[in-house]
């Protein structure tokens, strides 16, 4: 695997997480969120190393929804790192043929159906402009040069592998922006192809997004109140076949499920918290009122009964 042969040391940050609460610190400080979705299968890893001008991070992710607020003043590059790659960004369906490319800020929400391997460089603001960001903030899909994606990514793991095995290389200026040029001479035959207009987010997916952003707020106002289909659907102007294709192309599954996972989680958080919180208020507090429905539904999700998680918000004390 990836991860085998990597070792932390002075020049590369190595991190393994056992668990979905282990992991949310990190996507705090980078203004993300996730939902995961195959709690017992979670295990994310993520590897860092920095060169004088960019930092690559390599990630082994989840099975998850995932909203993001990328800031990417210097531009950024997310490519696969394995040919299994399945995403769904923005409503398109992505696999390892593509990459995608960033320079400024764009609010971006992917669906990851599995354990995905990826790696994304961050670039400084100070790099020479290369000419590979041909549109400021837009997150774009673009059709990746095989040979290309392939040498790429060799490259990414041999920085990675010498930052583990001989860190003191990266204290010497020369030989981090010589390990740098390879890198960005890689992605300069990387972004030889042209992007995608077809891969760029349509009209329709745009349409799609802002409508599931309007549901999320709807039901954040809403926490205790049962939200039916037709009354979403009277309350945005749209039919009620709009509605579930927007959440289906967005999010994946249908609007009920969707919705009942947000109220699952957001249930789930009170009782990590802890204090004078019982099960059956913190259920209710989120629209579940048949306590044993939202028992069966809750064990099905996180593979432990509501008054586990209590038990340990208590003797954690989270916050």
């Amino acid at each position: 695997m990836l991860f085998d042969a990597l070792t932390p040391s002075s020049a590369l940050q190595l991190i393994g997480f056992a668990d979905v609460d282990a992991f949310r610190p990190i996507e705090s400080m980078e203004d993300a969120r996730s939902i995961p979705l195959d709690i017992p299968s979670f295990a994310a890893v993520r590897a860092a190393v920095s060169l004088p001008a960019c930092r690559i991070i390599m990630m082994r992710s989840f099975a998850r929804i995932l909203d993001t607020a990328y800031r990417m003043p210097g531009g950024m590059v997310i490519l696969p790192m394995t040919d299994d790659l399945q995403a769904n960004f923005k409503g398109l369906d992505l696999d390892a043929r593509f990459f995608i490319a960033l320079r400024g800020s764009d609010e971006c929400h992917f669906v990851e159906p599995q354990t995905n391997h990826y790696a994304m460089i961050i670039f400084s603001p100070e790099l020479e402009d290369r000419g590979w960001f041909d549109r400021a903030d837009d997150l774009r899909a673009r059709v990746a040069n095989r040979p290309a994606l392939l040498h790429t990514r060799q490259l990414l793991l041999d920085i990675l592998r010498t930052a583990s095995v001989q860190p003191l290389l990266f204290e010497t200026t020369e030989v981090a922006l010589h390990l740098q040029e390879g890198l960005l001479l890689a992605l300069d035959d990387l972004f030889r192809i042209d992007s995608m207009s077809d891969l760029s987010a349509s009209v329709q997916a745009e349409r799609a997004i802002k409508l599931v952003q309007r549901i999320d707020e709807y039901v954040a106002a809403r926490p205790t109140a049962p939200i039916y289909t037709a009354d979403l659907a009277g309350e945005f102007g749209v039919s009620i076949r709009t509605l579930g294709g927007a959440v289906s192309r967005v999010r994946g599954m249908s609007l009920h499920q969707y919705i009942r996972l947000k109220r699952l989680w957001a249930t789930r958080a009170r009782l990590l918290r802890g204090g004078g919180a019982t099960v059956a208020t913190s259920a209710r507090a989120q629209g579940f009122h048949h306590l044993g429905e939202f028992a069966a539904a809750y064990r099905a999700i996180f593979h432990e009964t509501p008054s586990d998680t209590l038990a340990r918000g208590r003797q954690s004390g989270v916050r």
